[in-house]
């Protein structure tokens, strides 16, 4: 069937179904004792109030769906660019930390890597988050080795995980030396 002309025919049977159900629902409350308000008339039916036609009172046995608005992909964020301070301070932001948590992460992770994507201590320990074992960041992606946002999406994932904000992450790391 031609899609132009479907959408005629459905569109003429929502517009019958609506004036059918307007006509009865107007019937029914001009039948019923709640309606002794004068309204005005066409011809033999009186009219009911705008906002009973609208907005009719729900059935008690009918509950109400509940609608689920569900992320699509043509909302996109913003792409992350820029130095990896920049990148981390976004991403802890989106995470939906606070400033404070972002100062608290860029402290600490100075002390551990200076922010350098292939920093590697003496215990194997590498890139910006200081990972041990280094692969546990390829959860993230193939190039957690070059890829400063992988390594800072593992970096918040494992903190968030281990320590519940990088602040708490901070404060071990300065009674432990590590994290």
């Amino acid at each position: 069937m031609n899609r132009t002309l479907f959408r005629g025919v459905t569109a003429g049977l929502i517009a019958v179904v609506v004036v059918a159900g307007g006509t009865i629902a107007g019937s029914a409350l001009a039948a019923s004792p709640e309606s002794n308000q004068s309204s005005p008339t066409i011809g033999a039916a009186a009219t009911p109030p705008l906002e009973r036609v609208l907005y009719p009172a729900p059935h008690p046995l009918v509950k109400k769906k509940r609608i689920v608005h569900r992320a699509s992909r043509e909302h996109r964020r913003a792409s992350l660019t820029g130095s990896p301070q920049t990148i981390a301070h976004a991403l802890v932001l989106r995470r939906g930390w606070s400033e404070a948590q972002w100062r608290c992460l860029d402290q600490l992770w100075t002390r551990e890597s200076n922010w350098q994507i292939e920093a590697e201590n003496a215990s194997g320990a590498y890139g910006i988050p200081q990972a041990l074992p280094a692969d546990k960041m390829s959860m993230m992606g193939s190039d957690w080795r070059t890829n400063p946002i992988t390594q800072i999406r593992w970096g918040i994932y494992y903190i968030g995980e281990s320590y519940g904000s990088p602040c708490n992450a901070l404060e071990h790391s300065n009674n432990y030396n590590y994290y």
